[in-house]
């Protein structure tokens, strides 16, 4: 059975790993029908899973109305995430973006589809740089005041942007962003730099979306062909399918084949190596997916399994780390009696 965590600084109680639901639908050309998708929704809950991630854009707002219809009478059991930003009518300029007007007839839109009266986590989607932030936080602040929305969080934007909307907020007395949503796996480790960093001093869970790098982590082009030619085009545009990816995908092929176990929950398991504010948000599009996917809590990797994956994957710090970290630089910041100085234990803030 799954296991929870708090998320972020909050007393949330959420499941260790998170069902995304982009792949329920179908008005995109591909994902589950209702019905496999309500399996899907079955097989997690079964687990012990209560967290779940959607999204007013997913498929044209049919992901979230699937989510409804298999919500009713258990509502109040799961968590429920859903974001706001992405425009939903290309011809209408104020159906995009994080200003007030598309936040508020979002949720509305969002709370019908979902057939509840309130939202447990709304992210915002993106950054929306024609709106400034004290925008957005003022106006999410007023959701959670109507009790439309419990918690807020923020997806795929700068970590500077998130630093100066949190300490606002804080100063303010407004309700801060408790998570963080972001790429991350073996295939996507910049966040590293600046986002993950930046999470920890403010407390942030972080929720990884495509931990399995769209499926490239899971042995799909490694194990055998595939036959998914629209996923293997995105991949390969995006630059997924390289051959130094594909390296880092048959070495996670190699551990699993080692412990015995499938190439996915060897990426899953080193995604929630990474702290216990690090949650995999895993998709499914059939029921035994999202139960491979589960069998990641039970694998261990050694520190030797670690050191494989992480040798091959790391990313260079860029600038200001590597600079900082430079022997040179940490004699004149910290002379060079810094080995006798002690650091606290607890986090500098």
């Amino acid at each position: 059975m799954l296991r929870f965590r708090l998320l972020g600084r909050s007393g949330l109680r959420v499941s260790e790993l998170c069902l995304g639901t982009m792949s329920f639908g179908q008005q995109w050309g591909f994902g589950a029908d209702e019905a496999t998708s309500h399996r899907v929704l079955d097989a997690y809950a079964e687990a012990g899973g209560n967290f779940l991630d959607t999204a007013n854009k997913y498929h044209g707002g049919e992901t979230e109305a699937f989510l409804g219809t298999w919500l009713e009478g258990k509502r109040d059991r799961f968590v429920v995430a859903t974001k706001y930003t992405l425009a939903m009518d290309h011809s209408d300029p104020n159906t995009a973006g994080n200003h007030r007007k598309n936040l508020v007839r979002s949720v509305e839109d969002s709370l019908r589809r979902l057939r509840t009266d309130y939202i447990d986590l709304l992210w915002v989607h993106a950054w929306d740089d024609f709106t400034p932030y004290e925008e957005t936080m003022r106006a999410l602040d007023d959701l959670v005041r109507d009790g439309k929305v419990l918690y807020v969080g923020v997806s795929d934007t700068p970590a500077w942007v998130v630093s100066a909307a949190n300490t606002m907020a804080e100063l303010r007395g407004w309700s801060a962003f408790i998570g963080l949503q972001i790429e991350y796996s073996l295939l996507q480790r910049t966040p590293e730099r600046d986002l993950l960093p930046m999470a920890e001093h403010f407390g942030l869970s972080v929720l990884a979306w495509a931990p399995l790098a769209a499926g490239v982590l899971s042995g799909k082009y490694t194990r055998g062909a595939s036959n998914d030619s629209l996923r293997m085009q995105a991949n390969q545009d995006r630059g997924r399918t390289s051959e130094a990816n594909l390296a880092i995908a048959r070495q996670v092929d190699a551990i699993a084949d080692e412990l015995g176990t499938s190439s996915t929950q060897v990426a899953l398991a080193w995604v929630r190596s990474r702290g216990y504010g690090v949650i995999p948000i895993v998709g499914a599009r059939k029921v035994e997916q999202i139960v491979d996917s589960i069998g990641c809590t039970a694998v261990a990797l050694s520190a030797a399994h670690l050191e494989r994956l992480g040798n091959l994957s790391r990313v260079a710090p860029g600038f200001p780390h590597d600079f900082l970290a430079a022997t040179g630089v940490q004699d004149l910041v910290k002379t060079e009696r810094r080995g006798a100085i002690d650091a606290p234990p607890w986090p500098r803030r």
